[in-house]
């Protein structure tokens, strides 16, 4: 399974994949309409013999369906992502989520093809079962509150590709990645550490959204790339959902004082209400540790990168 197609090969993660499954020779199609991907990020990859790209929308079928063709394995990273964008745009979010997954699902399914699904964290929603396993409830919040609409359709996106494998025998593995950091994330779309950086190294004011003691665990790409690499050629993987991510936790707030530290930053950290930082009404989880219990036992994961070295990265790079 030597031929891999990436959609939103151009996005924050298709584009370290794309590099890393390149550097191991692999061949390497990517299918992406730039709507949150750049080309500056796989400028770099045109070098290579085995690299092909296509600008293009994945609901574009006739060809999507060229490319699945042609390629062993489909990895879907293709999404709306980012709570600016589900808040700005929720009727975007929700069609071309779901749109996009049904199309690649159903033309895969034709062919048997290997499929690798992009799902997130944000599909335990609430729940207050901490660490959160795969098999664990999802709990979300009333359908008023756009916020939960993301979650809502990676799940929905989960339930298709399940009702695919079991219906259809679609050979596809389902991923959960859990705050995935690193060099060539945007802060456009409300990403906390890119954000943060940005901040500090320009000396303004580093905004932490609710009371800041909230908890996130922060994984760096180069950790969930090398899982999904390792996934593809898993039979044990098919059928099954995997959370990828790293379970160090860090309140919010400390982050912040982290980032300004090691940017050597005078900046002031300031808190704003999620009313004032996105909508009145806003519903945010106070933790979200996934149990990396289960992609150990397939492939003795365990993440390679602290936190101190993802922001070392991120600090690196937006100080280019």
């Amino acid at each position: 399974m030597n031929q891999i197609l990436i959609t939103g090969g151009a996005g924050f993660i298709g584009s370290h994949l794309s590099e890393y499954l390149l550097n191991k020779n692999y061949h390497v199609t990517i299918l992406d309409n730039l709507s949150t991907g750049t080309i500056q990020n796989v400028e770099h990859l045109k070098k290579h013999n085995g690299f092909n790209i296509y600008i293009d929308d994945v609901r574009n079928n006739k060809l999507l369906n060229t490319l699945i063709h042609a390629n062993d394995v489909i990895i879907h990273l293709a999404a709306t992502v980012g709570v600016l964008n589900i808040i700005n745009d929720p009727i975007q979010t929700i069609e071309n989520n779901i749109t996009s997954t049904e199309q690649v699902l159903k033309r895969a399914s034709v062919m048997n093809k290997r499929v690798i699904l992009a799902s997130t964290s944000e599909v335990y929603g609430k729940s207050d079962v901490i660490p959160f396993s795969e098999d664990g409830d999802c709990l979300l919040g009333a359908s008023v509150n756009s916020r939960w609409s993301y979650a809502c359709t990676k799940l929905l996106d989960e339930f298709l590709a399940l009702a695919y494998h079991k219906q259809k025998g679609l050979p596809i593995t389902i991923t959960r990645f859990f705050n995935t950091v690193g060099p060539r994330q945007s802060a456009r779309y409300g990403m906390v550490i890119p954000n943060f950086v940005k901040q500090a190294l320009r000396n303004d004011t580093i905004t932490v959204f609710g009371n800041g003691q909230q908890k996130r665990c922060f994984c760096h790409v180069h950790d969930v790339i090398s899982a999904i690499e390792q996934l593809i050629d898993q039979p044990e993987s098919i059928g099954e959902i995997y959370n990828i991510g790293n379970d160090e936790e860090i309140a919010i707030y400390d982050l912040a004082k982290l980032v300004k530290r090691k940017c050597n930053s005078e900046s002031e950290i300031k808190l704003i209400s999620y009313n004032d930082a996105y909508q009145k009404g806003f519903e945010d989880m106070m933790r979200r540790v996934p149990s990396l219990t289960k992609i150990n036992q397939l492939i003795k994961y365990k993440p390679k990168f602290n936190l101190d070295n993802i922001l070392s990265d991120v600090i690196s790079y937006e100080s280019r």
